[in-house]
């Protein structure tokens, strides 16, 4: 907000500088000819004026001419030029998406820590889940607001922030499932089962995890960082994770297996698709086509396995895996010249995996939830439980 209203304010001057300059080089009673001339020279005087301020450091009235010139000269050569410099300003311009998905996810990050804190303490009454969710959500919000305020950041930033307490929440959950932690075992003259009585160090390691996730990502954002990158690790975790479970269950269906390969391929991934991304400059736009050829390609997959019914379980994986590498690079390919869109995009940050909406479908990064689910006690009596959810398809319709 602060950023917007010194553009407003700069505004009246960069107005007056561009009409003074236009007066001066120009005169006062232009010919037809002369008038078509003006648009492109006042255009270009202004352009040099903005040149300056920034070669001066005074990038804010840099950027309020640079927008002028976008707004008022839209078809001039000078206009182009100042698109370019808006998009390749240092640092990256600060984008009002970039506060906006920072608090959202400060304030569903808080909810979910109201929840899960004290179901890692062993909180048995509703009383302190009901004071955590009082308390959760109001001091998400506000944490997050004091750290955007504090240090402006890019969309780019905000989002290694976002996506590393997701992952790392993620990264939590699995990884406690694999080396059993806190599980216990029933013996009898059967055998050793495991309880699945372990919330409480199964949740305490999500906490941990996202927690540590969130201090990686603003370590991280302490430099700076385009949206085409951070969405390429955001999209690379996940198809990576995908990927890595698909293959796992091609050569050996074992969940433990399929997990740890999930794990580890979902952190490959996510170096991998932040590198490609820095590497080729890939925008923000063009990474979610990518993304979206992905998911067509293992959506028609499994449209093959229902036409032909394979009966070899590693066919029947394979299928989708292949369509689903295959469509992420035609997409690739295809935007090699450009994404074709607009830099305005909807958030990558959302409730669901995959939402429809607008006539289009995209992949975002779903946040675990907080819920309470029904159980039974030691009686038999009907009792509600705290776990999570994640949704994973959305649609609207008008």
């Amino acid at each position: 907000m602060y950023l917007r209203q010194r553009r407003l304010d700069l505004l009246p001057f960069a107005l007056a500088w561009g009409c003074l300059c236009a007066t001066l080089s120009l005169g006062l009673t232009p010919t037809g000819v002369s008038a078509q001339v003006s648009v492109a020279d006042s255009s270009a005087v202004l352009l040099r004026a903005a040149t300056e301020f920034e070669r001066d450091g005074r990038w804010e009235v840099a950027e309020a001419i640079y927008i002028l010139i976008t707004e008022r000269y839209g078809s001039t050569p000078a206009a182009v030029e100042a698109r370019s410099r808006l998009g390749a300003a240092p640092g990256e311009r600060i984008e009002r998406t970039s506060r906006v998905e920072l608090q959202v996810f400060g304030t569903l990050y808080g909810l979910w820590l109201g929840v899960a804190v004290p179901v890692a303490l062993g909180a048995n009454g509703p009383e302190a889940y009901g004071a955590g969710l009082l308390l959760g959500g109001p001091l998400g919000l506000f944490g997050s607001r004091a750290a955007v305020r504090a240090r402006p950041m890019s969309e780019g930033q905000a989002r290694a922030i976002s996506w590393g307490g997701i992952w790392g929440t993620w990264q939590g959950f699995g990884w406690a499932e694999v080396f059993d932690v806190g599980e216990d075992e029933f013996c009898d003259q059967f055998g050793c089962y495991p309880t699945g009585d372990n919330e409480e160090p199964l949740f305490a390691s999500m906490i941990v995890g996202g927690l540590a996730g969130i201090a990686t990502g603003a370590i991280i954002a302490r430099n700076p960082i385009g949206s085409g990158v951070s969405s390429g690790a955001q999209g690379g975790s996940i198809w990576g994770s995908i990927y890595g479970a698909m293959i796992a269950g091609m050569f050996e269906p074992d969940g433990e297996d399929i997990l740890v390969t999930s794990l580890l391929a979902g952190n490959v991934g996510l170096i991998a698709g932040a590198a490609l991304a820095g590497a080729y400059d890939l925008s923000r736009p063009r990474v979610r086509i990518i993304n979206l050829g992905a998911l067509v390609g293992g959506i028609g997959g499994v449209g093959i396995d229902l036409l032909i019914q394979p009966d070899d379980a590693v066919a029947a994986i394979a299928i989708p895996l292949v369509t689903s590498l295959a469509g992420l690079g035609i997409a690739a390919h295809v935007t090699r010249d450009g994404d074709g869109v607009g830099d305005r995009t909807p958030d990558d940050l959302g409730a669901a995996l995959f939402d429809l909406s607008d006539g289009a479908l995209t992949m975002r990064a779903p946040l675990p939830m907080p819920t309470l689910l029904p159980a039974d006690d030691v009686n038999g009596r009907p009792v509600w439980r705290p776990g999570i959810t994640l949704e994973v398809f959305r649609a609207t319709f008008f």
